[in-house]
């Protein structure tokens, strides 16, 4: 069901490629599925997706979740993924993403402040049970009605999915299929806390097409993602860059080198989204001789201050993409050009592709009074980051606003006229795809007694790292582990003596 001038959502998209090619390959598992999950490595066209994702819609419905709930999902990245984000969307659905290190303290909270009825994983994913973790989480979220997992060995009271797939209803649910609605919610940490940040299919699909125009992926692309897909940006530039180019999507679970490179060469992928870092180093290691068919490389940057100073990408047959992100708020590309140095971010308006005059507009970047980088554009979710209301002053409408503050400190360059990125937001730690707030890991260093320190200290690679010292290390960790917080701040207490 189409009302007259709506956009596409993403199982439109889907359905559009069905419709050509039924039979062309369309997902690849990780070869080494098995290790991470316990599943065999599957490889499914189009129509085969079709049928799953159709199955899985009419076990949503037939659970009782109603139209535009919300479903949150904490899967690794295989083709259970992409079938469950498709799925829930065929059923009306939007989908809240969990990324895998969050543990029960994490989830509890996502749950919570979405409202979620259902929630989908996996029975294990690289030997963490979190078949059991999901099922703690819905004891503690109301809100909860349905719990659904992959994989063997499922606790009571959990669906199986694979069950589902493997024995299709006919249920279906007359959905309006409108990309104004809303698709999707992640998580973001920004100065004044955790927030919920939900964005439209409209606002997702603009974000993909502006990295795919960007890096010119080519139709019919055979797509590499090595991003976890668990944020705006790792579906943006994963599921949505794949129904745009129409091609097929391999999926590599983070990270082994051998294994990404088996998958690059095996399935001819010309075009890898990957870590900036990951990128960069495939680079130096003799990229252009061992992956011939390799043209577009998108590197994603979770520390988008550390671009400047990257190495230069030469001497490679294939582009480089630099995207930089800016936690959930948004994210432009910028493809480098022949020197291999990174393209000046001027600011203003910018089209996808940016080089190319009169093209579509992606986005604005702005400087605001405050000296920090702001975004606004298609894919910049405005209300999500709307001030809070002054205290005491709750009578005064606040100005509305059409672009999002990122809190990165930025300048102007003055013998250019770029944009410089110069240091990420104040009080925000950055541990490679995850946020903490200063703050909390000095408290839950309090908790932990007399004399325990929990701090970040700067990386190169990821931003921050974690390192925490206590009289007792090991009762650190015992400790964390049992208030449900993720392996990040458990091992920061890890006996330096021994290596980890």
């Amino acid at each position: 069901m189409t009302p007259p001038n709506a956009s596409p959502t993403l199982d439109a998209l889907f359905q559009r490629i069905l419709a050509r090619k039924p039979d062309a390959l369309a997902l690849l598992d990780p070869p080494n599925k098995h290790r991470i999950t316990g599943q065999p490595p599957k490889r499914l066209t189009y129509r085969e997706a079709d049928r799953a994702v159709s199955a899985l819609a009419a076990h949503f419905v037939e659970s009782g979740l109603p139209a535009n709930s919300i479903i949150a999902v904490q899967l690794p990245n295989t083709i259970e993924f992409v079938l469950t984000v498709l799925a829930a969307h065929r059923a009306g659905l939007v989908v809240a993403v969990l990324p895998l290190l969050w543990r029960q303290s994490e989830l509890v909270a996502a749950l919570n402040r979405t409202a979620a009825r259902a929630i989908v994983t996996s029975s294990k994913t690289d030997g963490v049970n979190y078949a059991d973790l999901a099922m703690n989480a819905a004891a503690e979220a109301f809100s909860i009605r349905h719990v659904g997992g992959f994989g063997d060995d499922l606790p009571d009271g959990m669906a199986s999915l694979d069950r589902a797939i493997a024995k299709p209803s006919a249920t279906t649910r007359a959905v309006i299929q409108d990309g104004r609605k809303a698709a999707m919610v992640s998580f973001d940490v920004t100065p004044e806390g955790f927030r919920p940040v939900p964005r439209t299919h409209l606002s997702l699909i603009a974000g993909g097409l502006a990295l795919s125009l960007e890096s010119d992926v080519p139709q019919a692309a055979t797509v590499m993602s090595a991003f976890a897909p668990t944020s705006f940006a790792g579906l943006a530039s994963s599921l949505v860059v794949w129904l745009l180019s129409g091609g097929a999507l391999a999926l590599h679970h983070p990270f082994e080198g051998d294994v990404l490179e088996q998958q690059i060469g095996e399935h001819a992928c010309d075009t890898l989204i990957a870590p900036a870092q990951l990128a960069l180093r495939l680079g130096e290691l003799n990229l252009a001789a061992r992956l011939p068919s390799l043209r577009n490389v998108i590197g994603l940057w979770r520390a988008p201050e550390q671009v400047a100073s990257s190495p230069t990408w030469v001497g490679q047959p294939a582009s480089l993409t630099d995207v930089y992100l800016f936690g959930e708020a948004g994210l432009f590309g910028a493809r480098r050009a022949a020197d291999g140095a990174p393209s000046p971010i001027m600011p203003g308006r910018h089209g996808a592709p940016r080089e190319l005059p009169g093209s579509s507009i992606a986005g604005e970047i702005l400087l605001t009074a405050r000296g920090t980088l702001a975004l606004r554009g298609p894919m910049v979710a405005v209300a999500a980051y709307a001030p809070p209301q002054p205290p005491g002053d709750t009578l005064t409408a606040q100005a509305p606003r059409d672009y999002v503050d990122t809190d990165y400190a930025a300048r102007l360059d003055r013998s250019t006229g770029a944009i410089c990125i110069t240091a990420p937001p104040s009080g925000v730690v950055t541990v490679g795809g995850y946020r903490f707030l200063s703050q909390d890991l000095a408290e839950w260093g309090r908790r932990l007694g007399h004399g325990a320190l929990l701090t970040a200290l700067p990386d190169r690679l990821s931003g921050h790292r974690l390192a925490g010292r206590a009289s007792d290390n090991a009762r650190a960790r015992e400790a964390l582990a049992e208030l449900g917080l993720n392996p990040l701040m458990v091992e920061a207490f890890r006996d330096r003596s021994n290596p980890p």
